[in-house]
C-alpha cells in the first residue's frame, strides 16, 4: 500500500514539474524574442541614426 502511495506523489511531482517547466519556458522565449527585439533596434538606430 505505501508503493502506490509513492508511485501517486511521483506521477503528481512530475506532472506539476511539466506544469512549471511549461510556464517559464515560455517566459524564456517572451524574453528572448523580447532581447532579439530590443538588439534589431539598438542596430538600425546605430547604424541609420548616429551615422547621420
Amino acid at each position: 500500500m505505501e508503493q502506490i502511495a509513492y508511485y501517486i506523489i511521483i506521477l503528481l511531482a512530475i506532472i506539476i514539474g511539466f506544469f512549471i517547466m511549461k510556464k517559464v519556458a515560455g517566459c524564456v522565449v517572451k524574453l528572448i524574442i523580447t532581447l532579439v527585439f530590443l538588439v534589431i533596434l539598438a542596430a538600425v538606430y546605430f547604424l541609420y541614426f548616429s551615422a547621420a
